[in-house]
Formats: structure tokens, sequence, C-alpha cells
């Protein structure tokens, strides 16, 4: 049985630090763990905001190392730079403009 990915993010973990999150991005990139991929970009719409905010520097810090992974979410990252929410405006355009 798998881990949840949303279970080993900084927040989840009582971590007050990115570390687990750039660690957790680097471990879904290098295995190509397209599942986990899904999972962090359905969890930018999370209701708890922690889990959000760790999402979006998970999946920025994907694209840095493998962009092919986290491309076909595009809009994706569009639609967050509509968001009242600066940190996710912050995140989409990071993960469009790395992209691109």
């Amino acid at each position: 049985m798998s881990v949840s990915v949303v279970s080993l993010l900084a927040s989840q973990l009582g971590r007050n630090d990115e570390v687990p999150n750039i660690e957790l991005a680097h471990e879904i990139a290098n295995d190509e763990n397209l599942a986990g991929v899904e999972e962090i970009m359905e969890n930018l719409s999370s209701k708890d905001k922690k889990i959000q905010y760790d999402c979006i520097k998970v999946a920025y810090e994907i694209g840095q190392v493998k962009p092919e992974l986290i491309s076909k979410y595009a809009l994706t990252f569009i639609e967050l730079l509509k968001s009242r929410n600066n940190r996710l405006v912050w995140g989409g355009n990071d993960g469009i403009s790395d992209d691109c």
C-alpha cells in the first residue's frame, strides 16, 4: 500500500520549514511518480491553507527538476494567478514561467 504524498508534506509532519517539501518534490520527480504529482496538484485546492502552501512549493520544486511532469497542469497554474491568495499566485506564476 502506498503512502499519501500529502501525509509527507511539511505541515502534516509538524514542520515549519520547507525541507520536507523539497525532499518530497525531488523524490516524486526522480521516481516520475505521476500519481504523486496528481495528488499534489489536486490538493492545491485543499480547504487547508497549509496543505495548499506546501503543495504549491512541491509543484514548483518538481517543475525545477522535471518540468514535463507538471506541464499538463499549465491551466491549473494559470487559474492560480486569479487566486486571492498571494502565495498561490506567486507559485502559479513560478510554475508557468519555469515551464516555458
